[in-house]
């Protein structure tokens, strides 16, 4: 039997002898620092922006955003961080917020996907507000830039809750429990009052001592009015008490543009019960203020009027709607017109409270503007939102 000699390498190595095959002679390692492959160096890239599409009107208070993902440094994984504001600088809104709403939003963490990554809120959104919002990726500590930024607006919906109310009107839709004679429905404007007898009604959930009551109107003239002309305290807003006759509210407030014979005409008034009508606990400007209060409107006009309460009571009358002077964007209120309070040490303290756009009173001197078209309401224990609203004016004329 012959024998066949195997050619072997023998390595001396510091605890003894090793062989092996000629071809297994290992090779240094090429980096990786343990051992494995180096990592591979990339261009980074921001993500790109996918759904929804720029300044979309939306049906949900929980939109998903949705980014084709960007380019790391490495190759190791991504997540990612997306950003949500009612703001272009994405810092803290100015001004009140709603109670139940957020106007900022920061979610870190989210799984990249794919091609596509998405996020989805886990609240609602404030309704009738324009976001703004953008990604980007993170890898480890290294932070991507971040995408473009885009718009959206969130559904318009209104919502009664404790201290807070908020009807935009402009979908056809209201919170209100009561739409009274004829009040309609105008498309993508609001909700017109036909007639001194039409009224809309809502119930707040909780009484406010201390709040605003503010709402964008059209359709007021300083023209006659044509229906009962003989009226002359028109009602703009009002609140009191119960569902019963306004005047038979100790907590009664309301606003008026008032109309022929109305001591003056076309003049703006307000008056308020604080618990009495008596001295002191009644608000009301005198004869030389009403005649100083005198305002000739126009019809084609959206005029933003704003009541607040608490320590007395004030009223701001503005040129423009909430989103600015009619035909330019000066942000809420516009130019101011009209404003005039009085201060009192009593409380408006009511055991229940009701509001109205117009009134729920139709006598020989008073009952609701005709014709007048509301949208945009807010009664809250709070100013109104500075973002709140924004939605509404890719609708409106």
């Amino acid at each position: 039997m012959s024998l066949r000699l195997l050619s072997v390498v023998c390595v001396v190595v510091a605890s003894g002898v090793a062989c092996g095959s000629k071809s297994a002679v290992p090779t240094q390692p090429t980096g990786g620092g343990s051992g494995g492959p180096a990592p591979v160096t990339l261009t980074p890239a921001a993500p790109t922006l996918d759904a929804p599409a720029g300044d979309e009107q939306l049906a949900t208070l929980r939109p998903t955003l949705s980014v084709k993902n960007g380019v790391g440094s490495t190759t190791a994984a991504k997540t990612y961080e997306f950003q949500m504001s009612t703001r272009s600088d994405f810092t803290t809104e100015s001004g009140p917020a709603s109670a139940y709403y957020p106007v900022v939003l920061t979610k870190t963490g989210v799984v990249e996907g794919g091609t596509t990554t998405t996020f989805t809120p886990e609240e609602d959104l404030q309704p009738a507000t324009r976001y703004y919002w953008r990604a980007r990726w993170v890898q480890g500590t290294n932070q991507g830039e971040w995408s473009a930024t885009s718009t959206l607006r969130t559904q318009i919906i209104g919502y009664n809750r404790p201290g807070e109310l908020y009807d935009p009107l402009v979908n056809g839709q209201t919170v209100a429990e009561l739409l009274a004679k004829r009040a309609v429905f105008i498309a993508n404007k609001g909700l017109r009052l036909s007639d001194s007898d039409s009224y809309a009604r809502y119930r707040l959930q909780q009484v406010i001592s201390n709040g605003e009551f503010s709402v964008d109107i059209e359709g007021l003239s300083g023209s006659p009015v044509s229906e009962n002309p003989d009226k002359g305290k028109l009602k703009i807003i009002s609140m009191h008490d119960n569902t019963l006759d306004h005047y038979q509210s100790d907590y009664l407030m309301n606003v008026q543009y008032r109309g022929p014979n109305g001591n003056p005409d076309n003049a703006i008034s307000f008056k308020v019960l604080l618990g009495q009508d008596d001295e002191g606990y009644k608000l009301e400007p005198d004869l030389g203020v009403r005649r100083d209060s005198v305002r000739i409107l126009n019809s084609a006009y959206t005029y933003y009027w704003k009541a607040t309460w608490g320590g007395g009571f004030n009223l701001q009358v503005f040129d423009g709607g909430a989103g600015g002077v009619n035909g330019s964007d000066s942000g809420i209120g516009g130019r101011l017109i009209y404003s005039y309070g009085k201060s009192s040490p009593y409380v408006y303290s009511p055991s229940n409270q009701y509001a109205y756009l117009g009134v729920n009173n139709s006598g020989s001197e008073t009952g609701s503007w005709p014709m007048a078209i509301y949208r945009n309401v807010w009664i809250a224990n709070k100013g109104r939102p500075v973002s709140l609203g924004t939605a509404m004016t890719k609708l409106l004329p």
